[in-house]
């Protein structure tokens, strides 16, 4: 793996780049470019890195992500096993400026200024926006070039609307990249996206990385302000959540697919890191009728 600085091609006639893909492995490595991503998974699931955060996504997500925000899309398994299973997803990039200085300057525009400005955190959009925006990326790969341009807005427009989208990272997102780095954390990244169902000690993981276990430990709380263990208690309690909207397993089948070896710690680190317990969780995705 060597991804880093990613260009992204717009061709000789654009000013952005849209595209669709139908493979898996786009953007499945950490990353990052000068230009915001509009991005729809029409079709698909798995887990997410945005800066600092970690979560999972599924078919009909949207996100809008800032410039230069370290980031990656990891599908499931499934996607990888050549089957006649296959994602689907229309991602759209484009500068901050590419509009020109001045029409982003004009007082109209205070909206799409303001919501370029919060997807330097990350957005997930909201259930109405999101399907909305999808819509219009899926137009936008087929659309002539002046009429993509007037998408595009339209689409950034419905996001600065969208009072429920959620931020993703924290404030300061922090995933140092430099070209060594890049690569280790990738390893690192993959390594525990395939073996979270397992303990993996910080000697198993630091000779995954070609460390020393100190020197892995002072490595990735640089690299992520976060150690191992809570960057893995969180992919868990992603999972664990994937798991729960699924909602074909007891808590239990849950507890022990996620990667957590008893109930109580299952427990205890899933409040700690939703607020709520895997049993609230349920009921407000599955409230029972009155």
């Amino acid at each position: 793996m060597k991804p880093q600085f990613l260009k992204v091609p717009a061709g000789p006639a654009s000013s952005f780049s849209v595209r669709q893909d139908r493979v898996p492995f786009v953007n499945n490595h950490l990353h990052y470019h000068p230009e915001l991503e509009l991005i729809y998974i029409k079709e698909g699931f798995g887990t997410q890195l945005v800066g600092d955060h970690i979560d999972t996504f599924s078919a009909g997500d949207v996100f809008l992500l800032g410039q230069n925000l370290p980031h990656l899309w990891s599908f499931d398994e499934i996607f990888f096993s050549g089957t006649a299973v296959r994602p689907n997803v229309f991602v759209a990039h484009f500068t901050e400026s590419f509009w020109g200085t001045d029409f982003m300057a004009l007082p109209e525009n205070l909206p799409l200024r303001n919501v370029l400005a919060r997807s330097s955190r990350g957005l997930r959009l909201s259930s109405a926006a999101k399907i909305q925006v999808g819509k219009l990326l899926e137009e936008m790969v087929v659309a002539g070039a002046p009429r993509k341009l007037l998408l595009l807005q339209e689409a950034l427009l419905i996001a600065s609307e969208d009072k429920a989208a959620k931020s993703l990272g924290s404030i300061n997102p922090v995933i140092r990249l430099d070209d060594t780095g890049n690569d280790r954390i990738n390893t690192i990244y993959q390594y525990a996206f395939a073996n979270y169902q397992k303990k993996i000690s910080t000697t198993e993981i630091a000779a995954v990385a070609c460390m020393s276990p100190h020197s892995f430990c002072r490595y990735f709380r640089t690299a992520t302000r976060k150690t191992f263990s809570q960057f893995m208690i969180e992919l868990r309690v992603s999972m664990a959540c994937r798991l729960l909207i699924d909602n074909r397993r007891t808590l239990k089948q849950v507890c022990f697919e996620s990667g957590f070896h008893n109930f109580s710690s299952f427990h205890k680190y899933f409040k700690l890191v939703t607020g709520k317990t895997p049993l609230d969780y349920q009921r407000r995705l599955f409230p029972t009728p009155a």
